[in-house]
């Protein structure tokens, strides 16, 4: 049964759509220097939909149309001989296009249900997807999510403008099947990717097309995202393996797919996302245009189900695990792309934090174990066991070699040896054909996730080596019970430290099993975070900013960690 009609929503989306339109309303002649064709698309489709809006302060806006006039002369004139749109660093991008020219073919919709006061914004609009198609038809991609942003602008402009080709190739790229695991991740396992493109790309897909798997498709996903929401109303991306890796990434953008699929499956769960995702305020001037274009978007969620806790979640195909209680929130992450690959590449997920902790205001960030080992990097766990319920165990060995002369037949008079990359570095040296002396190191992590935070037992074997244990704290807190270093750096020695917000607390207490005593606040050398050759090599670095509590020593080495989620006892 359909929900009554949600004005407030629609009120909230239309005043977002206003705060970005009515400034280009004002000043409807106005050149848009420097905005990008992507830029100018989604102005022109904003613009409209205010202007169709009853709840909007442009409602049949002559000024608006206007400006969306003025924008489209500015898009027009970003069109190449191709069709495709020039600028950004992807030349002649189909794709890139794509993006545009689903807007593009969005604003003609609504341009041209709008009476003959928008014709003339109608007609450009035809001309800029007319000049487009062939480009997107025969255009490739080189990236997963494109496919599915390009096949969405193909099945657009079939929409609009009839024509079998276009359904043809959306078919070539779709028959290839979408890159969903088991587990509901997109195989780019990217918040932002699966929130902007998948997503409403496959939705918008499944409605042309009458195609409910891949509504399923997008159901799974985000069915998956909601053990993946963390306490301050952002996605965990730790596993993500594009650029979102290494920040935080908001639940807002989520917020029309969870509502459109609650509201359209009654699931209560989906409901409270979307509750949460509009928490912080409606900001996206494109949902006024999405309540146009899909009606459903304006009706009442149904009732929110409370969320689940105590709650544990492991997914084996991004080798992640979460436990979620009243108490602490925790993520065990162990899915770098790195050990494999031996390398540091846009496209694989190389984050080397491998634990998270939340309790209340205040946050552990990441912890990363630094390791001085032929400048291999930080610990990328390669494997993750599952030993019980909530206990794992995370392994990574690191090898690197001393290689020995050539055999005789393989030497050259002339010494030109092939260039060869040997893992670490390249060379002139022919390695594969040279005999080799292997130095390895491995080290495990056995991790319990707790009601109350986490047990960490690390075990470092091999050659005597430095290490160091980085515990990056959100910022905002008060680290008591470590030695200062310098800004922003401290050093736990013996004693248990206490990361404080206001009434929140994470505590860290470490034991030495076997091996040398812990470095001191002298040993600068040891107490540090060293990204990797990988890095370093370029004049580049993946550390984590906050405040950053720091262990080490040399191992091999055997120790235990307890990270404790509370509040402070009372004052006596």
């Amino acid at each position: 049964m359909r929900t009554p009609l949600d004005h407030e929503f629609v009120r909230a989306a239309a005043r977002a759509a206003d705060r970005s339109a009515a400034p280009l309303a004002a000043g409807p002649d106005e050149e848009p220097a420097g905005v990008a064709h992507r830029g100018l698309a989604r102005r022109v489709k904003t613009l409209i939909a205010a202007y169709r809006s009853p709840d909007s302060a442009l409602h049949g806006s002559g000024q608006a149309v206007a400006a969306a006039l003025t924008h489209l002369h500015a898009l027009r004139a970003t069109q190449t001989a191709t069709g495709l749109f020039a600028g950004g660093d992807n030349v002649q991008s189909p794709p890139d296009s794509a993006f545009t020219m689903n807007d593009v073919c969005d604003a003609h919709v609504l341009a041209a249900g709008a009476g003959p006061e928008l014709s003339e914004v109608t007609a450009a609009l035809a001309d800029i997807a007319g000049a487009a198609t062939a480009g997107l038809l025969t255009g490739g991609v080189h990236t997963p999510n494109h496919r599915w942003e390009l096949s969405a602008a193909l099945a657009r402009l079939h929409r609009s403008f009839p024509d079998d080709r276009l359904l043809d190739r959306v078919e070539q790229w779709l028959a290839e099947g979408v890159d969903i695991d088991a587990e509901g991740l997109y195989s780019e396992r990217s918040a932002n990717y699966a929130a902007h493109v998948s997503n409403p790309s496959l939705l918008l897909l499944a409605d042309v097309l009458d195609r409910p798997d891949l509504r399923d498709a997008v159901e799974r996903n985000l069915t998956a995202t909601l053990d993946l929401i963390r306490p301050d109303g952002t996605v965990e991306t730790v596993l993500s393996r594009r650029q979102d890796q290494n920040g935080p990434f908001p639940l807002a953008p989520y917020l029309p797919h969870y509502r459109l699929l609650a509201i359209r499956t009654g699931r209560g769960d989906f409901s409270r996302a979307a509750h949460w995702a509009a928490a912080g305020g409606i900001d996206d001037p494109d949902l006024l245009a999405e309540t146009i274009l899909t009606p459903d978007l304006r009706h009442e969620l149904p009732t929110p189900t409370p969320e689940p806790l105590p709650r544990a979640r492991h997914i084996p195909t991004a080798r992640l695990a979460s436990r979620a209680t009243t108490t602490a929130h925790s993520v065990l992450y162990s899915g770098s792309d790195v050990p494999a690959f031996r390398r540091i590449r846009s496209g694989l997920a190389c984050n080397p934090t491998f634990l998270r902790l939340f309790a209340g205001d205040a946050v552990l960030d990441a912890v990363r174990l630094a390791q001085g080992f032929f400048d291999l990097g930080p610990f990328r766990a390669a494997d993750m066991e599952r030993l019980a319920d909530n206990r794992y165990r995370l392994t990574e060995t690191l090898s690197a070699a001393y290689y020995q002369p050539l055999p005789s037949d393989l030497r050259r008079d002339d010494a030109a040896y092939s260039m060869a990359d040997e893992g670490r570095f390249s060379a002139a040296m022919a390695f594969p054909d040279r005999p080799q002396d292997e130095v390895s190191r491995t080290t495990r992590i056995d991790v319990e996730l707790r009601e109350d935070g986490a047990d960490l037992r690390i075990d470092i074997s091999g050659p005597r080596v430095p290490w160091a244990l980085e515990l990056t704290f959100r910022p905002g807190g008060v680290v008591e019970g470590a030695v200062p270093l310098d800004d922003g750096r401290w050093c736990l020695t013996t004693g248990p430290v206490t990361y404080r917000v206001g009434d929140d607390e994470i505590r860290v207490e470490v034991q030495v099993e076997a091996g040398e005593p812990l470095a001191g606040p002298d040993r600068g050398d040891v107490l540090r975070y060293d990204p990797g050759q990988d890095y370093t090599v370029v004049g580049g670095t993946d550390a984590t900013t906050g405040n950053r509590v720091y262990l080490g020593g040399n191992g091999p080495q055997t120790l235990s960690v307890a990270l404790r989620a509370g509040r402070p006892a009372p004052a006596r």
